[in-house]
């Protein structure tokens, strides 16, 4: 994607092959800023604090984080620690311990003296796989927005309204984004689209993410209130939903931020298309019972209790929301049941949310789904 028309990507390797340049997310929307990592520790704090965040984002991080690790030393015992402490970092992302797996499994045939080159490879391998895939899904996504389309405008309709929760853009991946995808796709195709972006609180990723790159690359959007979704769908005005997922059970379950399932819930009683895009890596086939299983992020309460904008003047200022003294919690995540979902749009092409819908696209799962 472009900013400002300069092609870029949320992260990359810089030209001294000892540093790697992030996006830091947290000073968006107001403030364009890239900060260099050059150690684990560096690594670790930019997925902790979000300064960088997305399910597919984190495991890119995560594969650079493994690298810089090995600047110094590059011993099994080494790997081990980097695993252990990036693993930490955020627990409901499955690309997280996807990355490093790939990390660890390509590293440990490798003579310690050829680790530290062989992991940058990797890493940068795995980005480009995550760009690949993610273009993929943009593909597959743009033939259901189109015919949404043809069907909509054979009504009379002007445009496509689709609403999105929370970032699943190009912020949350190294390019292209997941839910994104094809509404960039079908806005690059001419297909007029508007985008409903929810504000998503607590820390307003639609509102400060999703707006921020849609405006950048010139999409039509219109920032709502979180609870303003359900109102728009029973009045017509949203055409199809389509959200990312952290984590995605091998039975179709997905977690994605706090909210989905609201979403979810609002769209299967207005007769709204709820669509979820993921790449393959996002799917954890281990598990089956999303609301069971899948461990969800209880994030600081601050995140709740504090908001931050800019001021007239210019400044940017965090003030407190709720009285002191009062206790908030703070999920950072929902899990959607595979019912309420329309379809799951991969790099492989459409498929119900269902086990036998992901093994129609994942075939060489079926060994490891039966276990």
């Amino acid at each position: 994607m472009k900013i400002n028309g300069v092609p870029t990507r949320t992260i990359r390797p810089a030209t001294d092959d000892a540093t790697v340049e992030i996006i830091d997310q947290t000073r968006l929307p107001h403030v364009l800023a890239f900060e260099a990592l050059s150690t684990l520790e560096q690594a670790a704090a930019a997925i902790k604090e979000m300064k960088v965040r997305g399910a597919p984002l984190i495991g890119a991080t995560a594969a650079y984080g493994m690298a810089l690790a090995l600047a110094s030393d590059a011993s099994d015992a080494r790997i081990a620690d980097a695993y252990k402490v990036l693993l930490a970092t955020r627990p409901t992302a499955v690309n997280l311990r996807w990355a490093l797996d790939e990390m660890r499994s390509v590293l440990a045939p490798v003579p310690v003296g050829e680790r530290r080159a062989a992991a940058w490879k990797k890493a940068a391998a795995i980005c480009d796989e995550d760009v690949a895939l993610n273009a993929s899904i943009g593909d597959h996504g743009l033939g259901i927005v189109k015919a949404l389309w043809d069907k909509r405008r054979a009504a009379g309709a002007i445009r496509v309204n689709i609403l999105t929760h929370c970032n699943a853009g190009w912020l949350a991946t190294v390019d292209w984004g997941t839910a994104t995808a094809p509404i960039y796709k079908a806005h690059d195709a001419g297909i007029p689209v508007h985008v409903w972006a929810d504000e998503t609180r607590p820390r307003n990723q639609g509102a400060s993410l999703t707006a921020r790159e849609l405006n950048w690359h010139g999409v039509p959007h219109t920032v709502i209130a979180d609870n303003a979704g359900g109102h728009l769908m029973q009045h017509g005005l949203v055409d199809m939903c389509i959200v990312g997922t952290d984590r995605t059970t091998a039975a179709g379950d997905v977690a994605n931020k706090i909210g989905t399932y609201l979403k979810a819930l609002a769209a299967k009683d207005n007769g709204v298309p709820f669509y979820v895009a993921l790449p393959g890596p996002t799917i954890d086939w281990t598990i089956t019972d999303g609301l069971e299983q899948i461990p969800i992020e209880e994030r600081s309460a601050d995140e709740v209790i504090f908001i931050s904008g800019r001021t007239a003047d210019g400044r940017i200022e965090s003030v407190r929301l709720t009285p002191d003294g009062s206790p908030a919690a703070n999920p950072a995540f929902d899990v959607t049941p595979a019912r309420l979902v329309t379809g799951l749009i991969t790099e492989r092409g459409v498929s119900p949310a269902s086990p036998e819908g992901l093994l129609s696209l994942y075939p060489e799962r079926r060994a490891q789904a039966a276990q």
